[in-house]
C-alpha cells in the first residue's frame, strides 16, 4: 500500500471486474480502510457500471483499478476518461494491465504500453509514466484466456500511475495584463546623429564643399531630341490592324484619332451644286440635307444612316 502513497481521511476507489478474485479484493479493501480510517472512505465499483455511476466530479483522491492480485482488466478511452473526472485535482491513477509486447501483433483487445500511456494521456492525466513491468502469473495467463478470449505468449503485466492536473476541466482564469498606457511621444533621436545628417548655411559656404553643376551631367547626346518612332513600344501598332497599346504614351493613340476624325470628314456626302449649306430652299429633291437647318460651309454635319440611305 505504501506504493500508493495512500493516507488517513483520503478518499480511495477500487476498481474491479470479472476477473479480480473475490478473496483478494475483500483483503486489499479491508487494508485501504484501515489506511484511510475514519475520516477517509473507500468506495468499490464494478467497471461495467462506472459509467452509471452517480459518482460526483472531483470525488476520489486516489483511484485503483486492476491493482487486485489475479486481475487482467482492460480499460477503453471511455473508462480512463471518467477515472480521470471523479479525481481531485492533483488526484492520481493506479492501474495494471496486460499488454502485449510482440510487435507484429495488432489486436484490439491487448493494447501495448506505449498505447496505454497515451490513452492516459489522452484522458486528460498529466505525468504519465510506468512503474513496474513483470511476467503474468499461470492464474492471470488462464484469467485472460477465460475472460478476454485472448491467447499469447508475448503478454507482460504493466502497472502505470497519472495524475490530475491542479484544475479542473474547463474551469478558468483571468490574465492578469499591464493597463499602463504605452508612451505616444516619439522615439529620441540621438543628438549626435542629427547633427551628422544637418547641413546649413554654412556648410554650403565652406571652400571646402565642392557642389557638382547638374548641367554638367548632360552630354550633347542627352540634348538632342528624341525621334517619336524611337519612343513606340515595340508591339505597339503592330500587326494588319494597327491599335495602339493600353494606357499609350508614345503618340500613337492620337494619331489614330486624328486618321480617325480625317476619316469622319472625307465620308461625309459632297454638295453637287454648291447650296446645301443655304437651306431648304436652296437644295435639290435629292439632297440628303433636307430637314436640316442651315449651317456654315465646311461645318461637319453627321448625318444618319436613314438619311443617307433615302437620298
Amino acid at each position: 500500500m505504501a506504493d500508493f502513497g495512500i493516507s488517513a481521511g483520503q478518499f480511495v476507489a477500487v476498481i474491479w471486474d470479472k476477473s479480480s478474485p473475490v478473496e483478494a479484493l475483500k483483503d486489499l479493501v479491508d487494508k485501504l480502510q484501515a489506511l484511510t480510517g475514519d475520516e477517509g472512505r473507500v468506495s468499490v465499483e464494478n467497471i461495467n457500471q462506472l459509467l452509471q455511476s452517480a459518482h460526483k466530479e472531483s470525488s476520489f483522491d486516489i483511484v485503483l483499478s486492476g491493482v487486485i492480485p489475479g486481475s487482467t482488466t482492460l480499460h477503453s478511452a471511455e473508462i480512463l476518461a471518467e477515472m480521470a473526472r471523479i479525481l481531485r485535482p492533483g488526484g492520481c491513477l493506479f492501474l495494471k494491465e496486460p499488454v502485449e509486447t510482440a510487435v507484429a501483433v495488432n489486436n484490439s483487445k491487448v493494447k501495448t504500453a506505449s498505447k496505454l500511456c497515451s490513452a492516459l494521456t489522452l484522458s486528460g492525466l498529466v505525468e504519465v509514466k510506468e512503474l513496474q513491468r513483470e511476467s503474468l502469473s499461470p492464474e492471470e495467463i488462464q484469467s485472460v484466456r477465460e475472460h478476454l478470449a485472448y491467447h499469447s505468449d508475448s503478454l507482460l503485466s504493466v502497472q502505470i500511475t497519472g495524475k490530475k492536473p491542479n484544475f479542473e476541466v474547463g474551469s478558468s482564469s483571468q490574465l492578469k495584463l499591464s493597463t499602463a498606457k504605452k508612451s505616444s511621444g516619439k522615439p529620441a533621436v540621438d543628438p549626435a546623429a542629427a547633427k551628422l545628417w544637418t547641413l546649413s548655411a554654412n556648410d554650403m559656404e565652406d571652400e571646402s564643399v565642392d557642389l557638382i553643376d547638374s548641367d554638367e551631367l548632360l552630354d550633347a547626346e542627352d540634348l538632342k531630341k528624341p525621334d517619336p518612332a524611337s519612343l513606340r513600344a515595340p508591339s505597339c501598332g503592330e500587326g494588319k490592324k494597327r491599335k495602339a497599346c493600353k494606357n499609350c504614351t508614345c503618340g500613337l493613340a492620337e494619331e489614330l484619332e486624328k486618321e480617325k476624325s480625317r476619316d469622319q470628314i472625307s465620308s461625309q456626302p459632297k454638295s453637287a451644286c454648291g447650296n446645301c449649306y443655304l437651306g431648304d430652299a436652296f437644295r435639290c429633291a435629292s439632297c440628303p440635307y433636307l430637314g436640316m437647318p442651315a449651317f456654315r460651309p465646311g461645318e461637319k454635319v453627321l448625318l444618319s444612316d436613314r438619311s443617307l440611305h433615302d437620298a
